[in-house]
């Protein structure tokens, strides 16, 4: 279905990717917020988003690779059980994740965590089926004009 590594090695991929992806995020939100919340001045802003970034663009990439280790073992277990690789996997890891992180809160929250994961990833799988759907028949098209010349 896609050529990513599989699945021992997926994981470790994925939570690079996400520590990569929050840090970088986090020091541009960090930043941002240095900036804006800092005394006037040129040099007191700059080394105030410098230091918020210092502070905590780590924290949120660590937070950012525990969300995406979370998920890829959860579906990397998905799909073993399932013998399957389809949206329903990813899915149903979204869910389980955002409970399992969410675990300490209670019940609760737990459950709506879990609800909010499982949406999210229900958007992403079908703006992804969307577009291939779309670039599908983009080609399809495309073939068929290049047929109708000849």
């Amino acid at each position: 279905m896609d050529n990513r590594e599989p699945c021992p090695w997926r994981i470790v991929e994925d939570c690079g990717a996400a520590f990569a992806m929050g840090a970088i995020g986090g020091s541009i939100f960090h930043g941002i917020k240095g900036l804006r919340n800092a005394p006037s001045g040129y040099s007191r802003r700059l080394n105030s988003g410098l230091t918020l970034v210092r502070q905590k663009a780590t924290v949120t990439g660590a937070n950012f690779a525990a969300w995406g280790g979370m998920f890829s073992v959860c579906d990397c277990t998905l799909a073993y059980i399932r013998q399957k690789e389809d949206p329903w996997n990813s899915i149903a890891s979204g869910f389980i994740t955002g409970g399992l992180l969410q675990i300490r809160q209670g019940p609760a929250a737990m459950f709506g965590a879990a609800v909010v994961g499982g949406l999210i990833l229900g958007m992403i799988e079908g703006v992804s089926m969307a577009m291939s759907r779309i670039s599908g028949q983009m080609v399809l098209n495309e073939q068929m004009s290049a047929h109708q010349q000849q």
